[in-house]
C-alpha cells in the first residue's frame, strides 16, 4: 500500500497498475502501417512549383517549353522553338540558364532589369547653401557666371552642373 499523507487517500498497487494500462495506447496504434508517399514526375513537379512561386503567364510558358523538350520533343530543341514559334537562340538562352541552376525552376522567372548602382547626386549641403546665397546675391546671373563667383569667393571648383540642379 502506498500512502499520500497529504492527500490522505490509500491507493493498492493493483489500482495504480489498473490506470497505467487504461493509459497505455494498444500496441497496434505504435505500429500502424503508413501510407507510402507518392512522388509525382518532375514535370508535375516543376509545374507545381511554378503554381506556389505564382509564376506569371510568360515565366509558365517558359516551363512549359522545358516539359515539352523532354517530353513530346524527346530533347530536340528545333522542335520545341517551332512548337512555339520561337527562335532557337531564345529557346538555348533560357535552356542554359535552367541547367546552370540545376533545374530550378525559379530560374525561369522574369529578372530584374533594374541597374545594380544608381548615381547619387553629388552636391553636398556646404556647396548646396552656397549657391543658394551667390543665386540670391546674383538672382540674374546664368550657372556659367555664377560659377566663376563661386570659384573666386570659395576658391573650390564646381561644375555647371550641379549649380543648375541647385537652382532648379
Amino acid at each position: 500500500m502506498c500512502c499520500f499523507p497529504q492527500l490522505k487517500i490509500l491507493i493498492t498497487r493493483e489500482e495504480i497498475g489498473k490506470a497505467v494500462t487504461r493509459m497505455r495506447k494498444p500496441a497496434s496504434f505504435y505500429f500502424f502501417k503508413t501510407k507510402p508517399i507518392i512522388l509525382r514526375n518532375r514535370y508535375e513537379r516543376w509545374r507545381g512549383v511554378a503554381d506556389l512561386l505564382g509564376f506569371t503567364t510568360p515565366e509558365r510558358l517558359r516551363v512549359e517549353w522545358m516539359v515539352f523538350y523532354y517530353t513530346v520533343a524527346e530533347e530536340n530543341v528545333t522542335l520545341t522553338a517551332q512548337h512555339f514559334s520561337i527562335s532557337r537562340k531564345t529557346f538555348h538562352k533560357w535552356f542554359k540558364r535552367f541547367k546552370d541552376s540545376k533545374y530550378a525552376v525559379h530560374s525561369l522567372a522574369d529578372q530584374s532589369k533594374a541597374p545594380c548602382h544608381k548615381r547619387n547626386w553629388e552636391v553636398t549641403l556646404i556647396q548646396e547653401e552656397r549657391i543658394k546665397r551667390l543665386r540670391k546675391r546674383y538672382p540674374y546671373y546664368g550657372k556659367k557666371k555664377l560659377k566663376v563667383l563661386y570659384e573666386k569667393e570659395y576658391s573650390e571648383g564646381v561644375s555647371t552642373w550641379k549649380i543648375e540642379r541647385v537652382i532648379r
